[in-house]
């Protein structure tokens, strides 16, 4: 009997698991409740500018994102600015620079010990405990005999304020957005192994020159009409239920196969007998502020960490995208905020100032909250596999990777999971 899947959400798991099966000949229908495609990684238009619901970047260590993406006919080189992993940091609070780049003559990983150990605003000492630290790293194979809050684990491995504050810190928040003292030390180790102990370019900083639903949802949404594949936008699915024939969903069509794609939290509208994955959970947010400055405002670099304030990182979109002008501020896995989004925005906007002398008055503001931008990737997280207890019936999405935190790339890879237990059933 010819299998037709039923893929429910169209985030980045759905959409990848869909593109896959796609590939592989196989029937698909995606239903996606909302107006859009890509889950958290998508855009919207305000003031006639196209803005991403969060500025996201890529690493050079996901092959699998990067993989799906060449199958969807997007070509890195335009839609992408690759950058050796390098780091500016400027405190604020201290008036200090902190600056790391990867050594670009010398392979994996001798390229991060070069850029430590030639870091600038850290002492020798610091240079060489970080070094000793990555040392330790490639030797244990990246492994912990037990998990532990990353704040513990670095105290205890004598990194400095200065070190934690501008390298492993952003770090941290960029791939795990939890904050050190909850965050697995084990889940960030992964995240290293990948991007350090391997080819040099897997720690290239890979940056979005377009906005998120070009990039990413609208190339796979299209890949997967291509080849057959049914794509339906505010499709509610509510009733999944199993027949002798597979899956009857919202009591109207069957089908032989179906991935759950959906938020943890989302799972309990659904009317299928699962588990309460969600009580596991507890979630982290995002919020980016967009600052539209004159046009022919520029800042000295396209991606600068902020430190000693409220602010951690702006993105110059003139540089990456031609949206001459705009400032994209990320704030990472705070608590929730007490004051108004018009007192925010001032609040950043003369952050930038201190940051920035010659920046003037921003023109406008926009302030974006992801309020479960990810989840909280805290130690030993009970993580549920791509299987259900019903035959033919897989859940996919970031949550089920185990290996990697709620990034673009885990999604994917969760996703890819699911549709191969599909083909291969």
């Amino acid at each position: 009997m010819p299998k037709h899947v039923a893929v429910v959400g169209g985030g980045m798991a759905g959409l990848a698991a869909a593109c896959i099966l796609a590939s592989r000949g196989v029937s698909i229908s995606l239903f996606e409740a909302g107006n859009h495609l890509g889950g958290r990684a998508r855009s919207v238009n305000y003031k006639d500018v196209k803005l991403d619901n969060g500025q996201h970047l890529l690493l050079g260590a996901y092959k699998e994102t990067l993989a799906l993406l060449k199958l969807a006919g997007v070509n890195e080189s335009q839609a992408m600015m690759r950058l050796p992993l390098q780091l500016s940091m400027l405190d604020l609070s201290k008036k200090s620079r902190f600056s790391f780049k990867a050594c670009s003559v010398l392979p994996a990983p001798l390229h991060i010990l070069a850029g430590l150990l030639f870091a600038k605003g850290a002492s020798l000492s610091e240079q060489l405990s970080a070094i000793k630290l990555m040392v330790w790293m490639k030797v244990s194979h990246f492994k912990l005999l037990q998990d532990e809050p990353l704040e513990g684990f670095l105290q205890r491995e004598n990194q400095s304020e200065t070190l934690i504050k501008n390298l492993w810190e952003p770090i941290c928040l960029a791939a795990l957005n939890t904050p050190l003292a909850l965050a697995s030390t084990q889940i960030f180790l992964n995240v290293l192994r990948d991007s350090f102990a391997n080819k040099k370019t897997d720690s290239d900083l890979l940056l979005p020159k377009v906005d998120l639903g070009a990039l990413l949802a609208e190339p796979l949404a299209s890949y997967i009409q291509q080849h057959g594949g049914e794509v339906k936008t505010n499709c509610v699915i509510n009733n999944i239920t199993p027949t002798d024939a597979g899956f009857l969903l919202n009591n109207e069509r069957t089908f032989s196969h179906a991935i759950i794609a959906c938020a943890p939290h989302q799972l309990s509208h659904l009317s299928i007998n699962l588990p309460n994955f969600s009580e596991h959970f507890h979630y982290q947010p995002i919020t980016t502020i967009y600052l539209q400055y004159a046009e022919n405002t520029k800042l000295p670099q396209a991606m600068t960490g902020l430190v000693g304030s409220l602010a951690q990182w702006v993105f110059d979109k003139g540089i990456l995208c031609n949206q001459n002008g705009l400032m994209a501020v990320v704030i990472s896995a705070h608590a929730p905020f007490d004051i108004p989004r018009e007192a925010l925005a001032a609040r950043v906007a003369e952050e930038l100032k201190n940051a920035f002398p010659q920046l003037d008055k921003p023109l406008w503001h926009k302030v974006i909250t992801e309020k479960r931008a990810t989840f909280s990737c805290n130690v030993n997280l009970p993580r549920p596999a791509n299987t259900t207890a019903h035959p033919n019936l897989f859940i996919a999405g970031d949550y089920t990777y185990s290996d990697y935190p709620a990034t673009i790339e885990g999604a994917v890879r969760s996703g890819i999971n699911a549709s191969n237990c599909i083909i291969n059933s």
